[in-house]
């Protein structure tokens, strides 16, 4: 039995005490913990280890690597990732297959290129309305996928007017330069490269009809357990797509080296496409409203999504507040 010990503190200042100092070891915990994030073609890692953000990291950031935004969404949905970037449309189609995710951090991406619907360079479609009766090459879901229906009903045509064929952008290139597609709706580096080494044309540029949004977003139980890794995570992905925008010949570089790519190719995305943070606001949320009813109007999502669940305008403070306390 433990001797009698006599506290010259009263009993609730003691129990108020440890509680505070287990707290303040969860939080120690919590802030240690590894941070998973769902890296899609090396895009984040290299970005941040080539602008110098992987240094000083308080915390592990554990990379995994997804071939496209589907299987990334998938990732996010089974929790087996924290944080991940997604376009419009696959952030859709994630929250329409139920995942607990949060927007916390909307990067916009200006450029000539961004996404794009090619066509060959000797094709006789001079116009989307030529796309009648044609087929479209794409990944179903995919932010190709919504500029292609945004095109078509722009031009007014529906997309039973079209045949889409649901493909990788690797096959999908494969099959503008055979001849076997009509039309290859995607998004750069693709376009570059199709451009560059295909001679493909432009029919219609995303910057036309497209918001042109990378979402990072998180889970929910990331947010609530790993909201200082999270808040860094954001805070150093800003810092460093500010950076690419200032070095694009380095940017370009090294994204060449892990892509195996033409450094022309990513150079000429680089210089041409500027990544600027943008707020969580109304405007953005019913942008993306508007893609979810467009997939539910054309039966590519079985029911409607409120697109407002998958948003955390927290983040917008904490931003501020990091960028402030920087300037400092």
């Amino acid at each position: 039995m433990l001797p009698f010990f006599k506290s010259t503190l009263p009993f609730k200042t003691l129990l108020l005490g440890a509680l505070l100092s287990v707290l303040a070891g969860q939080g120690v915990a919590a802030e240690q913990a590894p941070l998973r994030v769902a890296n899609q073609k090396s895009l984040l890692k290299t970005l941040l280890q080539v602008s110098g953000e992987l240094k000083d990291v308080p915390y592990e950031i554990q990379f995994s690597e997804f071939p496209a935004a589907a299987p990334l969404g998938e990732a996010l949905n089974a929790g087996a990732v924290d944080i991940g970037a997604l376009g419009d449309a696959p952030y859709v189609f994630a929250l329409g297959a139920g995942a607990p995710l949060k927007v916390v951090s909307i990067t916009h991406a200006q450029g000539r290129f961004t996404t794009a619907v090619l066509v060959p360079k000797d094709s006789p479609i001079k116009t989307v309305a030529d796309l009648k009766g044609k087929r479209i090459v794409t990944g179903r879901g995919s932010i190709g996928h919504y500029l292609a229906i945004r095109a078509l009903h722009e031009a007014g045509l529906k997309t039973s007017d079209v045949t889409f064929i649901n493909l990788l952008p690797s096959e999908s290139r494969l099959l503008l330069d055979s001849g076997d597609a009509d039309a290859w709706a995607t998004w750069d580096p693709y376009t570059t490269i199709s451009i560059t080494q295909s001679d493909a044309r432009v029919l219609v540029s995303g910057s036309e009809l497209l918001s042109n949004h990378l979402y990072l977003a998180a889970t929910s139980e990331a947010i609530e357990g790993k909201r200082a890794q999270l808040d860094d995570f954001v805070a150093r992905v800003e810092r460093a797509f500010n950076w690419s925008n200032a070095h694009p010949e380095e940017y370009a570089a090294a994204q060449a080296k892990v892509t195996g790519l033409p450094l022309a190719v990513h150079l000429a995305v680089a210089k041409a496409t500027k990544m600027q943070r943008t707020p969580i606001d109304d405007q953005i949320v019913q942008g993306l409203q508007n893609t979810a009813d467009t997939y539910l109007a054309e039966g590519i999502l079985s029911k409607r999504i409120d697109v407002s669940t998958g948003f955390d305008k927290s983040f917008n403070t904490s931003r501020a507040q990091i960028a402030q306390a920087a300037a400092q």
